[in-house]
């Protein structure tokens, strides 16, 4: 099948290897490489090659991806739409980490016991859950950061989330500070804003939980988002909420699931938790 080849050929531009496109698919390694061949023959066109223990895309595989990707995205996320959603099918939800483990856990846990307990979660930066819901494989993206325009879904504002310093505040202005990534696209925009304040990026993590450890151990002032300040520990460093800077917390879907009753009830639920956790903070 066509389409099964395109979207194939897409996890494995992302992934590189045939056995990790095989386990996002539920699929063996030789099933993954059967559909990559079949699609080369409908073509008549080689679209991978060896690169030592990973796969490389040629040059018309390449072209062949930014010419239908955006159309591959749409089509699943049509399919997706019309999918029947049971009571008990898997719900996959692509979520911020850092959203999670600061805020959502116990939210989590609590409607997975009580109201729906075939929520699948997954967690990915904010670019990757825009491109998760826009193409349906997961339903409802719940992420930190400024959205690009023209992502298409319908958004619902959480709460703006300040940043806070930690660390000595003399030190961050002499030395510079740890901080995120801010090349990222939806953290990008912090970089004029820690400027005006003095702050410069000392280094920049992939990983938060890296820059919660570096804080504890005293490497140099980090930034750090307010839900993540609790897992800190009990190390006494100054903490001071930084004006001006927050980060937007969205929930993300496409219209259809407005038209989902376990969808509205899960959006309706997170909405709440936010809201509870907002005025418990006022």
């Amino acid at each position: 099948m066509l389409l099964e080849g395109l979207e194939t050929l897409y996890l494995l531009a992302r992934e590189g290897t045939m056995g990790k496109v095989g386990s996002r698919l539920y699929i063996s390694q030789s099933a993954v490489s059967k559909r990559i061949a079949n699609l080369e023959g409908r073509i008549g066109k080689r679209l991978v090659e060896p690169d030592g223990r990973h796969i490389r895309l040629t040059a018309d595989a390449r072209d062949l991806l930014t010419r239908v990707n955006p159309l591959l995205e749409e089509l699943k996320g049509e399919i997706s739409d019309n999918r029947l959603l049971s009571d008990h099918t898997p719900l996959p939800l692509a979520c911020s980490e850092t959203l999670l483990a600061g805020y959502l856990a116990p939210f989590f846990a609590h409607y997975m016991q009580r109201q729906d307990s075939a929520l699948l979660l997954s967690t990915h930066h904010t670019p990757v859950i825009i491109e998760r819901v826009r193409s349906g494989d997961a339903l409802l993206g719940i992420c930190a950061g400024r959205l690009p325009s023209g992502h298409g879904l319908l958004t619902q504002r959480l709460m703006d989330e300040p940043f806070y310093l930690v660390g000595d505040e003399s030190q961050a202005l002499s030395g510079g500070i740890l901080t995120m990534e801010l090349d990222n696209p939806s953290n990008a925009y912090l970089a004029a804003t820690l400027h005006e304040q003095g702050l410069r990026p000392r280094m920049q993590l992939d990983s938060y939980l890296a820059l919660i450890e570096l804080a504890r151990a005293g490497v140099a002032p980090v930034l750090l988002p307010a839900g993540l300040l609790g897992k800190l520990g009990d190390e006494a460093q100054p903490r001071r909420r930084l004006p001006g800077l927050t980060r937007p917390l969205h929930l993300i879907y496409r219209p259809n699931a407005l038209k989902r009753e376990r969808l509205v009830t899960l959006l309706e639920g997170i909405g709440h938790h936010f809201g509870s956790l907002q005025m418990a903070s006022s």
